[in-house]
């Protein structure tokens, strides 16, 4: 029987701490279990304490999860919270994404000053953002637009667009939600035509293989369509060898028992891009995902991976 809280690890950003205590109070109300027998354990990554420079430029995703990933190797916590966008494809040896919680929306949002979309910005206007894949899809949508980089927590961009840094930026509305602020965006984007990053909008949970205790806590709250339509995401991402220096979409959605996939890569100025579509069983959304990935290799040709170096 347990007797000591379960430790549960975060990032100590505000969303980061909304996503720590949802998987927690999903588990409390799951086993019935009380508010002490869980401990929020909060932990500063180089991707948090480095905002002046892209995450392209200081090692990529990887930036947000090794100092959790290296507590949860040695015992010290026995699950780690991420938004699964921020998780590179591939993990340390023996961990893996065990749970995944109930997808959020998974749109880009504008949050525009001088005009409340990118259409209607003005010829030459400003937009911030940290993201490559939305840098690419804005230039390819304005070529006129002068994209910069713009990283730091929520409020620190709002704050920065409120000074008239920028005209306007680009965030995921699920972040949005999650922090009680879903009426501040002024656009919100189709993915059809503005596809979101793979695994957007879904919070996932790392453990450790094997960990028989910790898997059968998990299995309660893990979201069964969340689970399959991220891990074709990220099987796409992955076939692609995707990363923070890497502009691609994803979007995964189950009805029943089928699944459909769409993606995009991109070169960084938006200039070109592929799209491929799949569709299947869920069962295989490993290979949907990997496939689909090989094939728009393949139809984008070696020359066009030269930019993303």
């Amino acid at each position: 029987m347990q007797t000591k809280p379960f430790r549960i690890g975060t990032r100590g950003s505000p969303l980061a701490l909304v996503q720590a205590y949802e998987t927690r109070d999903r588990l409390m109300q799951a086993h019935n279990l009380p508010e002490e027998m869980f401990e929020i354990v909060v932990l500063s990554t180089m991707g948090d304490r480095i905002t002046d420079r892209s995450l392209s430029e200081i090692g990529g995703k990887g930036l947000f999860t090794e100092e959790l990933e290296e507590q949860l190797i040695s015992g010290a916590l026995d699950i780690a919270v991420h938004c699964s966008k921020d998780m590179p494809t591939k993990l340390p040896d023996g961990l893996y994404l065990s749970a995944f919680l109930p997808r959020e929306d998974v749109r880009d949002a504008v949050i525009g000053r001088t005009a409340p979309t990118l259409e209607e910005l003005p010829h030459g206007a400003t937009v911030g953002s940290s993201s490559l894949r939305r840098q690419a899809l804005i230039r390819r949508l304005r070529p006129d637009i002068k994209v910069i980089t713009f990283r730091g927590l929520v409020d620190t961009r709002l704050r920065k667009l409120a000074d008239g840094e920028v005209d306007a930026t680009l965030l995921a509305l699920a972040g949005l939600k999650r922090l009680g602020k879903p009426d501040i965006p002024t656009q919100l984007l189709d993915p059809t035509d503005f596809p979101p990053a793979p695994a957007q909008g879904a919070i996932c949970i790392e453990s450790r293989i094997g960990d028989t205790r910790i898997n059968e806590l998990l299995d309660a709250i893990n979201d069964r369509p969340t689970s399959d339509a991220v891990t074709c995401e990220r099987a796409f991402l992955s076939a692609l060898d995707g990363s923070c220096r890497t502009p691609i979409g994803g979007l995964a959605t189950i009805d029943g028992d089928e699944l459909r996939f769409s993606g995009t890569i991109l070169t960084p100025d938006g200039s070109q891009s592929f799209d491929i579509t799949a569709e299947g069983h869920v069962s295989d959304a490993t290979k949907l995902g990997r496939e689909a990935g090989e094939a728009i290799r393949f139809k984008a040709g070696s020359s066009f991976f030269s930019s993303w170096s």
